[in-house]
């Protein structure tokens, strides 16, 4: 892949193993040596958001060199990974007082999906070509 307009993908894979190791390893010493008050809470879902970014990564950079036509931004491809990482969260979130069912899940991440066509769709209409 020596596409010019294509992210190189070893800083991509380098800044998705640092984002899993340092969210996964936190998630681990996190649950096993705290008790689940506020603010280890709050620290979890940093962690969460952390580990699920580095790990989704990998996954939106080559579902996006596989099916995009546009050209691969490093920006856009964070963008894509913390929306996975927003819905793990908000399912996570959603879990924990168990109002998490199977249609909530579908309608969160078709809103999700739909609120990143906008944004794409947004970024579009402002591109010019000579600048």
């Amino acid at each position: 892949m020596s596409d010019s307009t294509s992210p190189d993908y070893r800083i991509l894979f380098l800044l998705s193993a640092i984002l899993a190791g340092v969210g996964g390893l936190g998630l681990v010493l996190l649950v096993n040596t705290t008790l689940p008050t506020v603010g280890p809470r709050w620290l979890f879902f940093f962690l969460l958001t952390l580990a699920a970014t580095g790990a989704a990564l990998p996954f939106v950079w080559l579902l996006n060199l596989r099916f995009s036509r546009a050209p691969l931004l490093t920006a856009d491809l964070i963008r894509q990974a913390v929306w996975v990482a927003f819905y793990a969260d908000s399912l996570i979130w959603l879990q924990i007082n168990r109002s998490l069912s199977l249609s909530l899940a579908l309608f969160l991440g078709l809103g999700l999906l739909a609120l990143e066509w906008v944004v794409r769709w947004l970024e579009r209409s402002r591109w010019r070509p000579g600048r």
